[in-house]
């Protein structure tokens, strides 16, 4: 007499391990309702199990075919050609101008043949046109000082000056809700349309950090600003840090900065420049992350 052994519901195992479990228990004799009665699977289960290896004589599962791909593999790479030509492009123009190569195909259809590729939508990065004259000043800078060590940057003062808004925020904020509450009074950003800004100038060196001039509410940086800024902040502040060694003075290519006046009275001063890109720097960086921690309160 076979010997039935029953398992416990707990120790149930996967379907493929199931599957081999009930075929070898087949093989060696046991009937259908035998297996049932180890309860190592439902009866409709057991049965199909059986069935299935009696049928095709293999416990291997056959592979459904599904819908029949309506592109093929070389009309997948003539996509993902289109789409590298234009990074842009949508789903639906992308399926419009496959279409005109032979292939019909919905936006969606497009967009799984993208993903497969590895071709996800995402955000363009913000990125600072360089114009060609950009490109060759760069150039000419870093060729200029790519033999400086830390010792020959540590003389220098870096310096620039940021616009910052007294209501709402320049970028964006994430806010946390529920379905229904996008505008919430909790979970919008106010915004008016000319906000308050102040412009703050600022300074630093290795040494350390100099003084911020605030300039008053909604005044932008000119040549006379920038000079009275210069005389109160810059010299008082390479002093502190310097005394009487050699520094260089860095300021990027603003208009007010390159006036006849502030260039006369960097000459007056004796103050070495350091020559400057057109495109955002590393004070402009800091500015940034500067903005996106302040508070209107602390001004």
């Amino acid at each position: 007499m076979l010997e039935i052994i029953v398992l416990p519901l707990l120790t149930m195992v996967t379907c493929k391990e199931t599957r081999a479990a009930i075929i070898a228990l087949h093989k060696n004799g046991f009937t259908g309702k035998d297996i049932v009665a180890t309860k190592i699977a439902p009866k409709s289960t057991i049965y199909r199990f059986i069935k299935n290896f009696k049928e095709r004589g293999s416990i291997l599962v056959k592979k459904v075919s599904g819908r029949p791909r309506k592109n093929s593999k070389r009309q997948d790479r003539l996509l993902k050609r289109i789409q590298l030509r234009d990074r842009s492009a949508t789903n639906a123009e992308l399926a419009q101008e496959w279409q005109q190569a032979g292939v019909s195909a919905s936006a969606r259809t497009v967009r799984r043949r993208l993903l497969e590729d590895g071709l996800v939508s995402r955000r363009a990065a913000k990125k600072p046109l360089l114009s060609k004259k950009n490109i060759r000043d760069r150039l000419i800078f870093c060729r200029k000082y790519s033999e400086w060590t830390a010792e020959d940057w540590g003389k220098v003062i870096f310096s620039d000056e940021a616009p910052f808004r007294l209501f709402g925020a320049s970028g964006k904020r994430l806010v946390r809700r529920r379905k229904g509450e996008r505008y919430h009074q909790s979970c919008v950003m106010p915004t008016v349309k000319h906000p308050d800004t102040i412009h703050v100038w600022g300074c630093f060196s290795s040494k350390g950090v100099g003084s911020l001039t605030i300039l008053p509410k909604n005044t932008a940086m000119n040549k006379e600003w920038y000079q009275n800024t210069l005389q109160q902040q810059l010299l008082p502040t390479t002093q502190q840090q310097f005394g009487e060694e050699q520094c260089i003075f860095q300021h990027d290519g603003a208009p007010c900065h390159k006036a006849k006046v502030i260039t006369k009275w960097l000459g007056d001063q004796i103050v070495e420049l350091l020559g400057f890109l057109k495109q955002p720097d590393l004070c402009e960086r800091i500015c940034g992350i500067c903005d996106q921690r302040s508070k209107p309160e602390l001004f």
